[in-house]
C-alpha cells in the first residue's frame, strides 16, 4: 500500500464515520437544522429520506474505507479502496447539489475541498 493511498482511506473513513455517527446522535438536530436549511426548495418535505439516503452513503463509504486498508495490507489490493473512493465521490456530489440547491455557496465552497481527495482516490486507484 503506498502512503497516498493509506492516508487517503483513513481521511475518508474518518470524515464518513464521524458524519454518520453525528447524524445518527443527533437526528433530530440534524432533521430540524436541514428542514429549515431547505426549507425553499423542494426538498423541504424530503428531508428525513434524504438525510438517511446521505447517511447510509456516509457510513458505506466510511467502512469501505476501514475495509480498503485492511484488504490492501492483507494482500495489496485496491478494490475496495477504489469503491470508497467512488462512493465517497458520489456522496459528496449529493451533498454538493444539497448546498447549490439552498444557494449555501460556502458549504458548497466546503464540500468541494472534500471532493478532490476523493476523485483523486477515483482517478488514482
Amino acid at each position: 500500500m503506498t502512503a497516498f493511498t493509506l492516508l487517503l482511506l483513513s481521511f475518508l473513513a474518518i470524515t464518513f464515520l464521524q458524519s454518520g455517527y453525528d447524524k445518527i446522535v443527533d437526528w433530530n438536530g440534524n432533521v430540524n437544522w436541514l428542514k429549515e436549511h431547505f426549507s425553499n426548495t423542494f426538498l423541504k418535505n424530503k428531508v428525513p429520506a434524504a438525510l438517511l439516503t446521505v447517511l447510509a452513503l456516509e457510513i458505506a463509504a466510511g467502512v469501505l474505507g476501514v475495509m480498503g486498508i485492511v484488504e490492501n495490507l492483507i494482500n495489496q489490493s485496491t478494490v475496495l479502496a477504489n469503491y470508497c473512493c467512488v462512493v465517497s465521490s458520489v456522496t459528496l456530489l449529493l451533498l454538493l447539489f444539497g448546498q447549490r440547491l439552498a444557494k449555501d455557496y460556502d458549504g458548497a465552497r466546503t464540500i468541494v475541498i472534500y471532493l478532490i481527495p476523493a476523485l483523486l482516490g477515483v482517478y488514482y486507484l
